[in-house]
């Protein structure tokens, strides 16, 4: 699962970076989504721009015309060539990489809270049910998205329901949760989040796993054996050439 496009091989969260992964035959995406001051979802990952782009302030203040004519790879730095100033690069919208990749599978992390109405909309309106897992680091709004859209999306697992299933899974019992799929790091902090007993416990409920954010092969190879469902990496270079070396031959259902 490509994160965000690559925050290393391409400026994060543009077309660039999305079509990157594409053509390297990803067809798993993940990306972060703000509300534009004009009701848009954009794929973005901060709340303000700083970071990215040649712009200041929060994306919120800004409409979806106006993020068009910002330089979305204006700090793209490798190494301090910049080489993505002035290409064009700006801020997609969630529409835009649906559409664009009518085959891909999204996996969208909501960034703000008030826009859960927002994403399952968009969702109805692009037919995206089957093409989305909704997540958030904060767990009132993924359960405000899921009481919207009932059983129709997949949804990923908020930190109280994470936490759940690790303790359930050091008792041996998978509490009742309603995440289609758990999607973590392997620690947090000096808590083992993910480990052999989670693993088990939440692919045994037909459930999935996920890990992020993935960039050493070693570790890809290590997770790989593990049985991860999926791995979530800035380098989607190397996971496939770690692939293609395991199997023989690259496809979209080895990603």
């Amino acid at each position: 699962m490509a994160h965000r496009g690559s925050t290393v091989l391409w400026p994060e969260n543009t077309m660039q970076a999305f079509q990157g992964a594409i053509d390297l035959g990803y067809k798993y995406l993940e990306t972060d989504v703000h509300a534009t001051a004009d009701g848009v979802l954009v794929c973005f990952h901060d709340s303000i721009l700083e970071r990215t782009t040649d712009e200041t302030g929060p994306v919120v203040a800004r409409s979806l015309e106006e993020l068009g004519s910002i330089d979305a790879g204006h700090r793209f730095n490798p190494v301090h060539h910049f080489p993505a100033r002035g290409q064009g690069l700006s801020i997609p919208s969630l529409e835009e990489l649906a559409l664009t990749f009518p085959d891909v599978v999204i996996t969208v992390d909501l960034k703000a809270s008030g826009i859960e109405q927002l994403m399952a909309d968009t969702i109805s309106r692009l037919h995206l049910e089957d093409r989305i897992i909704v997540g958030s680091f904060v767990e009132k709004r993924v359960r405000k998205f899921r009481k919207i859209a009932s059983d129709r999306v997949a949804t990923s697992a908020g930190p109280r329901e994470t936490a759940r299933i690790v303790f359930g899974a050091k008792i041996g019992r998978m509490p009742r949760v309603s995440a289609d799929v758990l999607q973590v790091p392997e620690f947090h902090g000096r808590i083992h989040v993910l480990n052999e007993r989670v693993i088990d416990i939440v692919q045994s409920q037909g459930k999935q796993i996920h890990v992020w954010t993935v960039n050493d092969l070693d570790e890809m190879a290590r997770f790989l054996d593990l049985g991860v469902d999926g791995i979530v990496t800035d380098r989607p270079d190397l996971l496939k050439e770690l692939l293609v070396e395991r199997t023989g031959s690259w496809s979209v259902g080895n990603v």
